[in-house]
């Protein structure tokens, strides 16, 4: 049997109903992976913040709440390479506290609900979270407080509501969802099986009906790139588009065994992905929650920035950043 040349690009969503099934497996950092963690301003924010706290004591101990990938941990014995850090890192998934441990094996981690940490209070020098404690919601930023030791310094970044993030979310959720309303992957299912009998000598008729009804999905897919740009969904749909393409167009060169799983495993991605976008923009926080937050905060820590954290040429935040220390 002729094998694929190459397997087609799926782009790893890995979004789940449960953050297990999220973390699963992943160890990178991009974009989609940690809702805007890589963007240069998200790094600076983490330097400018990180940098100074090398010199307020001998071997800092510090907390990450909600670690997701890491992303916050890394940036962190970046800074601290020549000298020491006690780290540990918080998330509700197993499966993401395994992929911090295994990139960091020095790092502690501990799996457990934001909401309640099962540590000693006033324990941790340096306290952050990365898009994450805003999910478990204000009582998960009242136990980080608890956990700031008098003089520390805590330092989070929460999606924001009117936010850049936000918006990409926003535009991939509609652009997954109009996706699956067309069928498209049921759609090139039918015609990749039908295509694949007709290599194989059978009739061709059911292939080229096949073909016949998935183009109006084909139009929705190119309808969605022209609206939202190609890279929406971290390039999901053009990656689909392009990859249902090439097979279509040099079928006997691939098995079909590996397409169909293949467009299986899309089917479910797309799914998970769906979730997480959804959970994503639940979560984000607008002004009123914002400043609720900041008024929990002063009553335990003292608040010293807390605003929308902005990139240079950009007119929308990419989040609400909030730093504070430890009375």
């Amino acid at each position: 049997m002729i094998r694929m040349s190459r397997e087609p690009r799926i782009h790893s969503t890995r979004t789940a109903h449960g953050w297990d099934t999220y973390w699963r497996g992943t160890g990178d950092t991009g974009a989609w992976t940690a809702g805007g963690a890589s963007h240069p301003a998200i790094r600076a924010f983490w330097s400018k913040f990180l940098q100074p706290l090398q010199r307020t004591s001998d071997a800092p101990s510090l907390i990450d709440i909600a670690s997701g990938n890491g992303a916050v941990v890394e940036c962190a014995l970046d800074i601290f390479a020549d000298r020491p850090l006690d780290v540990t890192c918080v998330d509700i998934s197993a499966a993401a506290i395994s992929n911090i441990n295994q990139r960091f094996p020095a790092v502690r981690g501990l799996v457990c609900d934001a909401r309640s940490i099962p540590l000693e209070s006033r324990q941790f020098n340096i306290i952050t979270s990365q898009f994450g404690v805003e999910y478990a919601g204000i009582d998960a930023i009242a136990e980080a407080a608890r956990l700031l030791a008098p003089g520390g310094n805590m330092a989070l970044l929460l999606h924001h509501r009117a936010g850049s993030i936000h918006r990409e979310c926003a535009a991939s959720l509609d652009a997954i969802l109009r996706l699956q309303e067309s069928r498209f992957i049921p759609l090139a299912t039918d015609m990749f099986r039908s295509g694949f009998a007709a290599v194989r000598e059978a009739d061709r008729a059911p292939y080229e009906a096949a073909a016949a009804r998935l183009a109006p999905a084909v139009a929705v897919l190119e309808q969605i790139m022209a609206q939202h740009g190609r890279q929406v969904a971290g390039d999901t749909i053009a990656w689909l588009y392009s990859d249902v393409a090439r097979i279509h167009d040099d079928l006997p060169r691939y098995d079909p065994d590996e397409v169909l799983a293949w467009l299986a495993r899309m089917e479910t991605e797309l799914d998970d992905y769906a979730v997480r976008m959804s959970s994503m923009m639940d979560c984000a926080v607008d002004q009123p929650a914002f400043e609720r937050i900041r008024g929990l905060l002063n009553e335990h820590t003292i608040v010293e920035q807390a605003g929308p954290l902005l990139a240079t040429g950009q007119d929308l935040p990419l989040a609400w950043a909030i730093e504070a220390r430890g009375r």
